[in-house]
């Protein structure tokens, strides 16, 4: 697999969830988009990799990235605990179900784009809506979802959450 994009938005108010990420062979544009993550970190974007608890990195490797910049360590704490648990799991659980294929977990690497809202409250709301957002990215970026026949079905009648009209 050369590069698969995925992308999900689960749940509601400021604990809110909205993943993209890319997943991709270790020496292709993700791999080199997975090490730049890595060795290009910059004030309010710490880029860190997702672990089921230190010591325990999930595979493929996965970086997580903030969309938001990071203001305050209330902010950080929620990134480098619920969230990063929550992708972790996500992750792990995808190998496990076959979403990815485990003979693949080794070869490919995840670039994971993860939104804390600054006046996130809920480390448990975080945590469940984060997981399933990842879970589902993952699914539809390991099953080209959506098709583009499905995204043209929807074009004329998406209502956009966020539109603002």
């Amino acid at each position: 697999m050369q590069f698969n994009i995925g992308e999900a938005l689960v749940g509601d108010g400021n604990e809110i969830a909205h993943i993209d990420l890319m997943i991709g062979s270790k020496n292709g544009p993700v791999g080199a988009a997975f090490a730049n993550a890595l060795s290009n970190q910059s004030e309010g974007h710490t880029n860190l990799l997702a672990v089921l608890e230190p010591n325990v990195a999930v595979k493929p490797s996965t970086v997580m990235i903030t969309k938001v910049t990071i203001k305050g360590m209330k902010q950080a704490v929620q990134m480098f605990g619920p969230a990063q648990a929550a992708v972790a799991k996500a992750v792990a659980d995808a190998v496990s179900e076959g979403i990815i294929p485990k003979d693949q977990a080794e070869e490919l690497v995840c670039v994971c784009g993860v939104f804390i809202h600054p006046h996130a409250e809920d480390d448990e709301k975080i945590y469940n809506y984060n997981y399933e957002a990842t879970k589902q990215s993952l699914a539809a970026a390991m099953n080209g979802k959506p098709t583009v026949d499905e995204m043209l079905a929807k074009k004329d009648s998406a209502a956009h959450p966020f539109k603002g009209f």
